[in-house]
């Protein structure tokens, strides 16, 4: 009678186990969470005859859900000659995303703190529609286009101590491509065109990316702004390049 026992408790962990392995295969994998963020930084201190520093970071932040997406990119930029600073920059963008069947349309805030640029604030809230042109493994390319309003204020110059601020409606259009060159690397190119009675802007802002140790990877960024209408003694094209380390996590 044990024996018979033993044998029905060894026929039914044995489907039991079956069982679990129809269910969950050796392969399954956790699906990817909706939340992902990416933090870099990048530092340079030079001693002896050359004293300076600076510093860059950048931290990215999205949440992507069944019907939404989220995201929040926040820049800073500093560097300093001995004890007295040459640039300081921070840059904040907040996008949010209603999806439909076919596109989204958006929400966008932009918000620039620069204290030695040709405009020391600068805020552009705008909306409309984009689209995913290209999406696949490897290659992803969205468009979008929208109404929005822009303010900014000019730096003060030697002929205008005390400019007046800036007022806009502007006609954003942006192009954002991605492609997965390998395994660990990928190239990243966004190019925004604001286009205002009053004035115009063209940004590109391209990356390239290297995975290393599993969530950590080397960047090297380029930030290109042109402005074409600026304050005296300002010059119209700003760049600005950066060698990180970043690291993302879920």
């Amino acid at each position: 009678m044990m024996t018979i026992k033993k044998t029905v408790l060894t026929c039914c962990l044995f489907l039991l186990s079956a069982s679990a392995w129809a269910l969950v295969p050796p392969e399954y994998q956790e699906p990817d969470t909706s939340f992902n963020a990416e933090v870099e930084a990048g530092l340079q201190l030079n001693s002896g005859n050359n004293e300076t520093k600076n510093f860059n970071g950048r931290t990215y932040l999205t949440y992507d859900s069944l019907k939404t997406k989220q995201e929040a990119t926040l820049k800073a930029y500093y560097a300093a000659d001995g004890s007295e600073s040459t640039s300081e920059k921070y840059e904040l963008y907040l996008q949010s995303n209603y999806k439909l069947d076919r596109g989204y349309v958006f929400g966008r805030g932009e918000f620039t703190w620069d204290e030695y640029g040709s405009y020391t604030r600068i805020s552009t809230i705008s909306t409309g529609y984009g689209f995913d042109l290209i999406k696949n493994y490897t290659t992803k390319l969205s468009l979008e286009a929208g109404p929005g309003y822009r303010y900014d204020q000019p730096q003060a110059s030697t002929t205008e101590p005390d400019p007046d601020d800036n007022r806009d409606v502007i006609l954003r259009t942006a192009a954002k491509y991605t492609v997965k060159l390998q395994e660990y690397t990928s190239f990243n190119a966004d190019v925004t065109a604001e286009t205002g009675l009053e004035n115009n802007t063209l940004t590109l802002d391209m990356s390239y990316k290297n995975t290393f140790i599993q969530d950590w990877a080397f960047k090297i960024g380029m930030n290109v702004k042109y402005t074409e209408v600026v304050p005296e003694d300002s010059k119209k094209t700003d760049t600005v390049t950066t060698f990180n380390l970043l690291y993302t996590f879920q």
